[in-house]
């Protein structure tokens, strides 16, 4: 437990420094980001937008508690992320382009699944206290 917990803050450290200093490039308009987007073909704007949500998102994460702000967090760092890898694939650039959303992407995912408990959305409990188990989950006698 005590590896896995250690792996979990090492991952979103680097993480959060990534997406951090690709935060301040977004909302400074300076480093390579800014080019990109503009190659792209996206308006300069956007990467205000983007800038203030990844900020917001390492806030989320690197913040104890807050299990269903960090939810939201992962997933609009999926978003992000997974539109940038379809931007660069749709727009035929090389292979180096597309594979630093993939990066930041496991990560980001990696992550989410060493989360502590601390960290996680508890699941439902029913009035007698066991967890609820979803409709989809619950076998079918034959």
């Amino acid at each position: 437990m005590i590896k896995r917990n250690i792996g979990y803050f090492v991952v979103v450290g680097l993480f959060s420094a990534g997406y951090t200093f690709s935060s301040i490039m977004d909302l400074f308009s300076v480093g390579p980001a800014h080019v990109t987007l503009a190659h792209l073909g996206y308006p300069a704007y956007v990467a205000t937008i983007l800038g203030i949500w990844k900020a917001g998102a390492v806030v989320t994460l690197l913040a104890p508690r807050l299990p269903l702000l960090k939810e939201w967090a992962y997933a609009g760092i999926v978003f992000d992320l997974t539109g940038g890898l379809a931007s660069h694939l749709f727009s035929g650039d090389p292979l180096p382009m597309p594979l630093m959303p993939v990066f930041f992407l496991s990560l980001a995912m990696t992550s989410y699944v060493l989360r502590p408990a601390s960290r996680r959305l508890a699941l439902p409990q029913s009035v007698e206290g066991a967890p609820v188990v979803p409709a989809s989950r619950v076998p079918v006698a034959a």
